[in-house]
């Protein structure tokens, strides 16, 4: 397994677009927190850096690092279903199962690195912000790191998400698309519509895991709207992990289990 999970990483470290896709997590984290923290404390952002709400809507802004690990664990599984490579892999290594539990730990990997080079980003734009204007950082060490842990799991069960996704739909533009639709419109609506339902979000509880508040990371009817209790840190990490088990269970019964011709 540890040899199978070395050639999956070795694909994604050879490939430009799983470098692309972290650059892009990456420029959207740092393009937002610069944004926010220009404007904290004017009429046109949040609150002051000095405070706590103020400098926590910066530091949990790491979302886009999230949402392109899951592209990336999509990315992974679906680019041999492209270019139709996938048959080499599984003649190398006939047990299928073993293949998307080996694609599922290498885009796991790739997604918590994502998740942290993302809380790096908007944490040190945040320290920046804050300490250049003379302030006190308002949330202790202890808050911080926990918001990275956060980030760094958050990101890796994403990528497993995204992972067990691409291996249920094959195709490499639908797995993408249905990443963003679920994310940015579907959980806006549910939970815009629904809000006690939305602590059970994956991506909702993915953002909530970096510290964000419910809403927080939403757009449309969703964003903000206050109410709701987040799951707990524990809980987070459960249901993101159940989701992707449930996931891979069905896809490694059934789609990768047909014919790749």
């Amino acid at each position: 397994m540890i040899r199978d999970i070395r050639v999956e990483l070795a694909k994604l470290r050879t490939v430009r677009m799983s470098w692309g896709l972290l650059a892009t997590g990456a420029a959207l984290s740092l393009l937002f927190s610069v944004t926010q923290s220009s404007q904290a404390g004017t009429a046109k952002g949040n609150g002051p850096l000095n405070t706590v709400s103020g400098f926590n809507s910066i530091v949990t802004g790491g979302v886009f690092g999230l949402l392109f690990a899951a592209v990336i664990g999509v990315f992974l599984m679906t680019v041999e279903f492209r270019h139709q490579t996938i048959t080499l892999t599984y003649l190398a290594r006939p047990n299928r199962t073993r293949v998307l539990v080996a694609k599922v730990v290498a885009g796991s990997l790739f997604g918590a690195l994502s998740g942290v080079i993302s809380y790096v980003i908007v944490l040190g734009t945040a320290l920046s912000f804050t300490l250049s204007k003379g302030y006190k950082v308002p949330i202790g060490d202890a808050t911080l790191a926990r918001y990275g842990a956060g980030h760094l799991l958050a990101g890796a069960l994403l990528a497993a998400i995204g992972v067990c996704v691409g291996a249920l739909v094959r195709s490499q533009l639908v797995g993408i698309v249905a990443i963003f639709v679920w994310s940015i419109l579907v959980e806006s609506l549910i939970g815009g519509l629904y809000t006690s339902t939305r602590p059970y979000l994956p991506y909702t509880a993915a953002t909530s895991l970096g510290g964000d508040a419910l809403g927080g990371a939403a757009f449309g009817p969703a964003h903000n709207t206050g109410g709701g209790v987040p799951l707990s840190f524990g809980a987070s990490v459960a249901l993101l992990a159940a989701i992707a088990v449930v996931l891979g269970v069905v896809g490694s019964r059934t789609t990768i289990q047909r014919d790749v011709t």
